[in-house]
């Protein structure tokens, strides 16, 4: 390779090596602000969890330690049907992936992993149908002849509850029309920085839903209008649609992690390619400018 060939691919390298850090900072802004939606979203899904267990905690005593993934059949007055698990015929699995790309394996790996769960789960996939966010769910549910009852494109980097409202409520209505027995979500859960993992969370039955330590607070005696069950019937909504909205912050925040990580790769990969030719560089044009001055030199001892 040539001096003037080398050159032009250090400046080539540079060129792109600019771009990727200039994306890295991009998502290094959205990252945080992402952090930010989340710390924000799990404040309003801390109070309805405390919500939820006040009302039923107060007005259904044989919830409280109790194992409701066993009680099936209770009477429907005593027990939400959101709260009671049905015998599963048919699951359905929210999953949420990136139509972006330059993510790394964030996208690869979370079908990958998806795939793994359902042939360990399932027999085959006539038992379950799939809500997908974003084209690689989309592609591999019609590779692998799975039913999909609701699909959507282009999630916005900071989504709003209103933008998801319709997968949300397509996703509760599913189940409480018996389209499905069991709703799950599936996606990637940011664990820092440098570490994304699937996560696989049922969403319904509530079964033992998870409640706050300080959830039981004596002190407080809320009126509640214009009765428990109506109150409740709301508010479980609420509190899977809080769940369902918190699993796509956490899946964007992974998203944007793991598109942090893959830019800056790639722009120390550049750094290094930009080293290394560089070296390369220099030794050819000491090599020519050690050549030239023998040149001289024999030219000079030729004519003596």
């Amino acid at each position: 390779m040539s001096l003037f060939q080398i050159k032009k691919q250090i400046d080539s390298i540079n060129k792109t090596k600019q771009i990727t850090n200039a994306m890295r900072l991009v998502s290094t802004s959205k990252y945080n602000r992402m952090v930010q939606e989340a710390k924000n979203y799990d404040i309003y899904s801390l109070m309805v969890r405390k919500l939820v267990y006040y009302i039923i905690s107060r007005n259904i005593p044989r919830f409280v330690n109790t194992d409701l993934q066993s009680n099936i059949g209770l009477d429907p007055i005593d027990y939400h049907h959101m709260l009671v698990q049905r015998p599963v015929v048919k699951t359905a699995y929210l999953v949420i992936s990136s139509d972006k790309g330059l993510a790394g394996d964030y996208n690869s790996s979370l079908i990958k992993k998806f795939d793994q769960y359902l042939k360990t789960h399932h027999e085959d996939f006539s038992e379950i149908v799939v809500l997908g966010i974003g084209d690689p769910i989309i592609k591999y549910c019609r590779a692998n002849g799975i039913t999909m009852t609701f699909k959507t494109h282009n999630i916005s980097d900071y989504p709003t509850f209103t933008e998801v409202q319709k997968v949300i409520k397509e996703a509760i209505e599913g189940y409480n029309n018996k389209t499905y027995d069991a709703l799950k979500v599936a996606y990637n859960h940011s664990e820092n920085i440098m570490q994304t993992q699937l996560r696989l969370e049922t969403l319904l039955p509530l079964g033992n839903i998870e409640f706050p330590e300080d959830s039981a607070d004596e002190d407080i005696d809320y009126i509640i209008e214009p009765d428990p069950e109506v109150v409740l019937d709301e508010l479980l909504v609420k509190f899977v649609e809080s769940q369902i909205y918190g699993a796509i912050i956490d899946a964007k925040t992974a998203e944007q992690a793991s598109r942090m990580q893959a830019m800056n790769q790639a722009t120390q990969n550049a750094e290094d390619l930009i080293f290394n030719l560089k070296k390369q560089y220099n030794q050819q044009r000491q090599l020519r400018i050690t050549n030239e001055i023998l040149d001289i030199i024999n030219g000079s001892a030729a004519q003596q």
